[in-house]
């Protein structure tokens, strides 16, 4: 079964499917509305209802055909049905082919938070064409590109001297560049994950920017901003923690500040609240995965190439949030 959605479907779908055939007696499609505001329960029961439908057995395995969004609903209900079905992950964004089919994470969103329900499941492989880039709007390659550079401050500052020669070509979507880049963000990505499957540690550094970033998502609604454009913004904010605490420096704030921007990406934050902006924030950040006992733990660079996971003082991350947010509406 190819679980896919309304953008996508119509242009690899039948590519898919017709070389599935080869190897299975029935292929079926389900379409999937296109969009992070969908990952709910609602639309994970279409997933459902087709298996059931169709009588599918355990031998069935699913492809998640799209981007994200299809490869967290894909994998989850492959998680649930009949307790354990396989699944392929074959993602067509660069966001996912660099980061969110790697490393068996899915789920879906709760009105109260991201991606809090859902289970670690890993594919049998993931499929990354880089082809399928080309079709890719602007703002979605720029969204996978905050993935990509995510993995240069926490690991390695050699990628991240790479990556500023190379945006320019990253942009103009050249192949040669997509690629190295796709191979060495899976690199260190799995490198991580296969020291700490579940997240009990070391696999958290991989979420710099996202406790920010996920409290942007969930503050101004699903889908308003792209889950890439929330951790670009959160990585600023995250950086701009990690100097606080005295770890870095301003200057290696800026630099990655100077390339989140030039991804395309958003670099101020924006207004959750006009009455206690900050306050907000911080609310929806307690219901972030990481946080324990009600604190909030964030990622934070401890040394360029290098990131650890830390507490911080509410009246710091105040300040943080109010130097980071845009001052208008």
């Amino acid at each position: 079964m190819i679980v896919s959605n309304e953008t996508v479907a119509p242009l690899y779908a039948g590519t898919l499917r017709k070389a599935l055939e080869a190897h299975f007696p029935r292929v079926l499609l389900v379409t999937l509305p296109d969009g992070e505001e969908y990952k709910d329960w609602v639309n994970l029961q279409l997933v459902f209802d087709a298996l059931l439908q169709n009588e599918c057995d355990r031998n069935t395995t699913l492809f998640a055909l799209g981007g994200g969004v299809v490869g967290d609903m894909a994998g989850f209900a492959a998680a649930c049905y009949m307790r354990g079905v396989p699944f392929v992950q074959v993602p067509t964004t660069l966001l996912a082919q660099v980061d969110s089919s790697v490393g068996g994470k899915t789920a879906i969103n709760h009105p109260l938070g991201k991606n809090m329900v859902g289970a670690f499941y890993q594919p049998l492989r993931v499929l990354c064409d880089l082809d399928v880039l080309q079709t890719l709007p602007s703002r979605e390659l720029g969204a996978g590109l905050a993935e990509v550079i995510k993995y240069g401050p926490i690991a390695d500052m050699v990628f991240l001297d790479w990556l500023e020669v190379n945006m320019d070509a990253l942009l103009a979507r050249d192949p040669v560049a997509l690629a190295y880049a796709v191979r060495r963000s899976c690199e260190i990505k799995a490198a991580v994950v296969s020291q700490d499957e579940r997240e009990s540690g070391l696999r958290a550094i991989l979420n710099f920017g996202h406790t920010f970033g996920h409290a942007i998502e969930a503050g101004l609604g699903y889908g308003q901003w792209l889950h890439g454009e929330g951790v670009g913004c959160g990585m600023v904010m995250a950086a701009h923690l990690s100097q606080a605490l005295g770890m870095v420096d301003e200057p290696f704030v800026a630099r990655l500040t100077k390339l989140i921007k030039r991804a395309g990406l958003p670099v101020l934050g924006p207004k959750l609240s006009h009455e206690d902006n900050a306050g907000r924030y911080l609310e929806l950040m307690r219901v972030d995965k990481k946080a324990q006992a009600g604190e909030i733990r964030f990622v934070v660079i401890s040394a360029p190439g290098t990131a650890t996971v830390r507490t911080a003082p509410d009246a710091l991350v105040r300040d943080v949030i109010d130097r980071c947010c845009a001052s208008g509406a």
